[in-house]
């Protein structure tokens, strides 16, 4: 059996840190958009004497061992559903830049319970994949559903709002990535002076420690950053060839989310 599923990055139309939860991480209110950049994930699983996860893929910036949200994604499937063993196989073929604020990681743990769920009969209802896919991250949820949608609580709490189509482009540094933890922790210490002026609280929370960041805003003083960072992304224009910066001009929002692409046994 092989399968092959579409995940579509994500960016944040807004950002809002509400507070911070008794479990250490921070509520938020934030208006999610998929947009028309993908990985795409080849999954298949044959039977075998025991359960074997082996992942590989087109990126040499990911691990391909038990670290990868993928083979997390795929250890859960197998504790939660109590198959008979399988060797499962998933190749990453990776075009979501890696901690970019994009749900790079996000969307592909999440593609990978939906594509197993399919490659087995879908033994789990929809509210039993949310239900792991909460139990994974912040941004799987949404991942899962795609469009756009008002998210909630660490992200998990979704409330779908009409679809806009509108284009947009991408920029983002080529050797910076910010970690979701870097961007909260300094958005707890930051005295709140200006944090109004930004869409994005994270953005607002590491812009002044990021020469790179500030650069493309002042060329750009529309382009908002997408989650934690280090992507910006702009409306309805196109950005400009710029040092040392990855981007990628033209793109769409998207109605949808994970998709099976082709199913084939």
């Amino acid at each position: 059996m092989e399968i092959k599923i579409q995940c579509p990055a994500k960016i944040n139309l807004t950002l809002k840190v509400t507070g911070k939860r008794p479990d250490g991480f921070h509520n938020i209110e934030s208006i999610m958009q998929t947009i028309s950049l993908y990985d795409y994930l080849t999954i298949s699983a044959l039977p075998s004497e025991k359960f074997e996860i082996k992942l590989s893929g087109t990126s040499t910036e990911i691990p391909y061992n038990e670290k990868n949200l993928v083979y997390k994604a795929a250890s859960l499937f197998i504790e939660r559903t109590n198959l008979t063993p399988y060797k499962i196989d998933i190749f990453i073929e990776k075009n979501i830049p890696v901690a970019a604020g994009l749900a790079g990681g996000s969307t592909d743990a999440a593609g990978t319970l939906f594509g197993l769920n399919k490659i087995f009969g879908n033994p789990l209802s929809s509210k039993e994949l949310h239900a792991l896919c909460a139990k994974l991250g912040s941004d799987l949820n949404f991942c899962l559903e795609g469009g756009r949608q008002m998210t909630r609580g660490r992200g998990e709490i979704l409330e779908e709002l009409p679809f806009e189509e509108f284009s947009l482009s991408l920029i983002k540094p080529e050797n910076l990535g910010i970690s979701a933890k870097e961007a909260y922790t300094k958005f707890s210490q930051k005295e709140k002076i200006g944090r109004e002026d930004f869409v994005n609280d994270l953005e607002w929370a590491v812009i002044d420690d990021y020469k790179e960041l500030q650069t493309i805003k002042n060329l750009y003083p529309d382009s908002i950053m997408s989650g934690s960072g280090s992507t910006y992304y702009i409306i309805g224009k196109e950005f400009e060839p710029l040092e040392d910066c990855w981007i990628k001009n033209g793109l769409k929002s998207i109605a949808s989310g994970i998709k099976d692409v082709t199913c084939k046994n």
